[in-house]
């Protein structure tokens, strides 16, 4: 039975498609839970620390249980707090059913918790368009679904935690041990290296030209992990793509009034959107290298 759904997979299209279109609705709703909760526990960690550090009792100063994990506790209402009923969880299907409301007390609840769940979706079922290897098609869902973490948990937070892009990093060369997605484990490590020292190094000079920061070392650390997946012949075009579609976003914003020339603007979710743009497209982008 299981060698007969490999098999329909690998060979039925259309199949592939669906399947994965399902999964990454599953996943995103998944997604959604790391987007909002992450930030938070990390937060309560570094309080935790400094509290531990100046030598005093650590006393918890948000709305949260003291038990708040990733599974931990069940899935609420943002306002009423009240469980969310299992028929609402349902990926996509659920938000719609609610009309996009809480059951409770019908408090709106942000759409971008179904933008995540439908773009997952499209991504993972996209990949099955693309490709039928199994391995490399686990290999880019797993690196689409980090890079939305990151690219959602930036742009609400201006954070690129260590705890997603380090991890990010060394799965990217484990993939490419034998060069999965960048064609050689040589091109995965010098894109990594290149990728931070490039990024350190603009930070540097605009700090010294400036005395401001224009980027944050979580960038650093992001574009090495991507460039750890798609290898070093990535480094231009997402060096290119990424900051065009970061002056397009801020000119849009501009004009709408939501951003000043004094208000910084996250730099991580356009390499994300780089990154995923290369790895779909990367016989457009990519530039050859000989490493």
């Amino acid at each position: 039975m299981f060698s007969v759904l490999i098999s329909e997979f690998e060979y039925n299209l259309l199949f592939r498609i669906i399947l994965l279109f399902v999964i990454g609705a599953t996943i995103g709703s998944f997604l959604n839970v790391v987007i909002y909760r992450l930030p938070i526990i990390l937060m309560r960690k570094w309080r935790a620390e400094s509290y531990e550090t100046l030598g005093l009792d650590y006393v918890k100063n948000d709305e949260f249980p003291s038990k708040f994990n990733l599974l931990v506790p069940q899935s609420g209402c943002l306002s009423c707090h009240q469980a969310i009923p299992f028929w609402a969880n349902i990926p996509i299907i659920g938000f719609l059913l609610v009309r996009g409301k809480c059951v409770k007390c019908a408090i709106k609840i942000p759409v971008a918790y179904l933008f995540i769940e439908i773009v997952t979706a499209i991504l993972f079922a996209y990949s099955g368009y693309i490709t039928s290897d199994i391995l490399l098609l686990f290999a880019e869902l797993v690196f689409i679904s980090f890079i939305l973490c990151l690219i959602m948990i930036d742009y609400h937070t201006f954070y690129l935690p260590d705890e997603l892009t380090l991890l990010l990093l060394w799965l990217g060369l484990l993939f490419n041990l034998h060069g999965l997605i960048s064609g050689s484990l040589v091109s995965a490590l010098v894109g990594a290296a290149f990728g931070y020292a490039i990024l350190w190094l603009v930070y540097w000079l605009f700090r010294l030209i400036t005395r401001r920061e224009g980027l944050g070392y979580g960038d650093f650390k992001f574009l090495a992990a991507l460039l750890a997946w798609v290898g070093i012949s990535g480094l231009i075009p997402i060096l290119f793509i990424a900051p065009l579609l970061g002056i397009v976003y801020f000119v849009i914003a501009y004009l709408k009034g939501k951003v000043s020339l004094h208000k910084a603007v996250p730099f991580g979710p356009f390499l994300g959107i780089a990154a995923i743009m290369v790895l779909f497209f990367g016989k457009t982008f990519l530039i050859p290298l000989p490493i």
